[in-house]
């Protein structure tokens, strides 16, 4: 009975991972609750993922990476793509890669991918080539690279803890360091070779982001007039933006800006208001309410100039996949009361919307352009339904911290290889230090953590479990065994890495791990095989997802940003994840042995 219960919660969490009806981390807090009122774990055993060794430390390495990522060791390394990339795409891609991969084995790889966005997308401009070239491209070579090292990716740092747990020890920093190596340079050729003919060349708009988005044409200076009936009102009062489609974005007085919220302070003549709107709508406003429109707003290439004001902010924010955000409008989720920021327009793909965008359906992969306070935008970033795309200019870097944070994550390496100290507690030193020395700020500790991530990895290691605890696990491998048969062990791993990529491809990679790192182990325990062997395959299968933009985080960040189809994943990823299918086993066993 206790195998039938643990294995209906696990095809039940399946079936709401697959629909998306909850996000990713709610249904594995459904999970754990599910299973402690079973009585398939102990209340203990089914909260002691939020202590969980690999958990803390996937915390702390969020928060190391963000240290490095503020005070712009990342932008420094930025030049030499353009120093080393070249004319020829294959080139471009392999320096690309160069730099971004070895990097992605010490630092959080959505955080790379969010630094060199807008970079490359400056460099394509610079080249005039389209950013779908080199876009996927840079998210491949993430993932490929964060194999490198143990903390390259929470995948990673969690197959260790787990491995722990079943008594087969911790990796080391170095573990698989050998195998990283070969399938980053193999997977990276692939890239700089056979991509270039496979990958999309889509026209998407490289400009700065007020010409990306057309805003010159939208954005109005409106002057309240003696005689308009705006005198003496509050915006809030007036319902002008509730009449009309437009968003006021800013209050000028005298030359003094007010940023939101000011939808309660009395207007007077003379004010400026600062809106979005398409002409027709500014019009009917001058008309109705006594208002004078002014020359069009000036834009720059990186800021509003005189505009916005320096406390303001303006950045694009992407909607991802299991976002509670998808099918509703920005009206029905009072979208600027809840994040105290105004959206400018949204882009979908090769699709630009600039009116009526209250009563607009979102999508996975939308691209909303945000203007707002810049304390707003930074807390957009700890929202698990949108991922900010930094802007260079949205934060002043800490640039003179510089060297600083990138001793701290040195630091930390040769802290874990040269003491007997667990990477848990150097990474969480290298955190005390990133604070003490001003890499960070106390409250940007919280800000830097991806919660969903934290809450997904907690809830779900209490699966595990309950999968041991039950019988299940060995059920599940007697099983394996059985259809098997007679398979080689080259084969028999082969076919452990295509179940761990086809169940990545519809969870997320931590719960394919999860679930499958302890079977693995106790196949290889029944046909006499290394268990980490085993282990290092499902890590490596769970890890390096290319088929969709869904599959990694970094594929979605690039989805709308290269202007990319689904299916442009599958054909430029669907070779790449062959080829690693391919060539993990094989060198698994000879560098590991059986």
């Amino acid at each position: 009975m206790s195998i039938v219960l643990t294995l209906s919660v696990t095809a039940i969490a399946l079936v709401l991972f697959i629909v998306e009806r909850f996000p990713s981390d709610i249904t594995a807090l459904g999970v754990m609750v599910s299973l402690i009122l079973l009585k398939q774990v102990t209340p203990q055993e089914g909260i002691a993922g939020f202590s969980n060794p690999a958990t803390i430390t996937v915390m702390a390495m969020f928060i190391l990476s963000a240290g490095i990522a503020r005070t712009g060791v990342l932008q420094n390394a930025s030049s030499w793509l353009i120093r080393w990339g070249g004319k020829r795409l294959s080139q471009q891609i392999i320096t690309l890669g160069i730099i971004v991969g070895p990097l992605s084995g010490l630092i959080n790889n959505t955080a790379i991918v969010s630094v060199f966005l807008p970079i490359v997308e400056d460099f394509c401009q610079q080249h005039r080539i389209s950013p779908s070239k080199l876009l996927m491209p840079l998210s491949f070579a993430t993932i490929l690279g964060g194999m490198i090292t143990v903390i390259g990716t929470s995948t990673s740092v969690l197959a260790s803890g787990l491995a722990g747990d079943l008594g087969l020890g911790e990796f080391s920093l170095f573990q698989f360091t050998a195998l990283g190596m070969i399938t980053f340079i193999v997977g990276l050729a692939y890239l700089g070779l056979v991509a270039p003919w496979l990958l999309p060349n889509r026209q998407v708009d490289d400009r700065g982001l007020s010409q990306k988005y057309g805003m010159k044409d939208y954005v109005s200076e409106l002057v309240i007039t003696p005689r308009s009936s705006l005198v003496g009102q509050t915006l809030r009062a007036s319902q002008l933006q509730r009449r009309f489609d437009v968003d006021v974005l800013e209050l000028i007085r005298n030359d003094t800006h007010f940023p939101q919220p000011f939808a309660d302070k009395t207007l007077a003549a003379s004010d400026i208001l600062l809106a979005r709107g398409g002409k027709q709508d500014l019009l009917k406003i001058r008309e109705s309410e006594g208002l004078e429109i002014l020359p069009d707003v000036q834009f720059g290439q990186k800021s509003w100039q005189r505009d916005v004001s320096e406390e303001e902010g303006i950045a694009e924010a992407l909607v991802i996949a299991n976002s509670n955000m998808i099918g509703s409008t920005l009206k029905d989720m009072r979208f600027r009361q809840r994040y105290n920021v105004t959206v400018l327009a949204i882009r979908r793909g090769q699709e630009l919307l600039r009116d009526r965008m209250g009563k607009v359906s979102l999508r996975f992969g939308d691209l909303l352009l945000v203007q707002g306070p810049k304390q707003s935008l930074v807390g957009i970033q700890t929202s698990r339904n949108l991922l900010l795309l930094e802007q260079r200019d949205l934060d002043t870097l800490r640039t003179g911290k510089a060297n600083i944070a990138l001793a701290i994550g040195l630091a930390v390496i040769v802290a874990t290889v040269v003491t007997d100290y667990p990477i848990l507690v150097s990474a969480l030193a290298g955190v005390l230090a990133m604070v003490v020395t001003g890499c960070l700020k106390p409250g940007e500790l919280y800000q830097a953590v991806r919660w969903d991530v934290i809450f997904l990895l907690a809830c779900l290691i209490p699966l595990g479990t309950a999968m041991q605890n039950s019988g299940a696990t060995e059920w599940l491998s007697d099983q394996l065994v059985q259809v098997s048969g007679d398979l080689s062990s080259y084969w028999l791993l082969t076919l452990i890495y295509v179940l761990t990529v086809l169940l990545t491809a519809v969870l997320s990679n931590n719960a394919s791990v999860i679930l499958l790192l302890p079977i693995g182990a106790q196949v290889a325990q029944s046909i006499g095989i290394s268990p980490l062997t085993v282990i290092f395959v499902i890590t490596f299968a769970a890890s390096n997802s290319f088929m969709t933009p869904i599959g990694y985080q970094t594929n979605t960040m690039v989805y709308g940003a290269g202007g990319y189809r689904f299916l442009d994943f599958l054909r430029v990823g669907g070779p790449l994840s062959l080829l690693m299918a391919i060539i993990t086993p094989p060198l698994a066993i000879w560098i590991y042995g059986l």
